[in-house]
């Protein structure tokens, strides 16, 4: 056998042994997965309707897995999971959170997102929702910076 067929025999060799290795992978990930299915909870599984017993077990589940808190940058209060559950489907934590709106702004925040992006009906959890973030993402008294002051402005040409 000459070098340059060794060298295809050795890569072919390689190639083969690399995807044998991902299938076994793929294969264990499975297999634990089907073995441990709690830990696979996410806050995208959670049942949107409060009140359940199992809606209840899938949440601690889910809390106990990983802090949504710090998961999302959401601050830890009632209403944290449905605004993670809701909010975080389209877009990140920290779009919300950079927000400072009352509550008639949230409000105004979900409609508009309901009428132009295709927000779902919230039904009983948008008041829940509502006052989360009026609560922990509220106006302050400072807002994203201070106005400027002592600008000396000029027409644009």
């Amino acid at each position: 056998m000459d070098e340059n067929s060794k060298k295809q025999v050795s890569l072919l060799t390689n190639f083969v042994i690399t995807i044998v290795a991902l299938i076994g992978v793929v294969i264990l990930g499975l297999l634990y997965y089907m073995n441990n299915p709690d830990e696979w909870n996410t806050p995208d599984k959670i049942p949107l309707e409060e009140g359940s017993e199992k809606n209840e077990k899938v949440k601690d589940t889910v809390l106990a897995n990983s802090s949504l808190a710090e998961l999302f940058g959401f601050v830890d209060d009632v209403g944290m999971v449905e605004v993670t559950q809701n909010c975080t489907q389209c877009h990140s934590g920290k779009l919300v959170t950079q927000n400072r709106l009352n509550k008639e702004g949230w409000r105004a925040t979900i409609k508009w997102m309901q009428e132009t992006q295709n927000l779902w009906d919230l039904g009983k959890n948008e008041e829940l929702i509502v006052a989360y973030l009026a609560k922990n993402y509220g106006p302050e008294s400072k807002g994203r910076r201070q106005n400027l002051t002592n600008v000396e402005w000029y027409e644009l040409e």
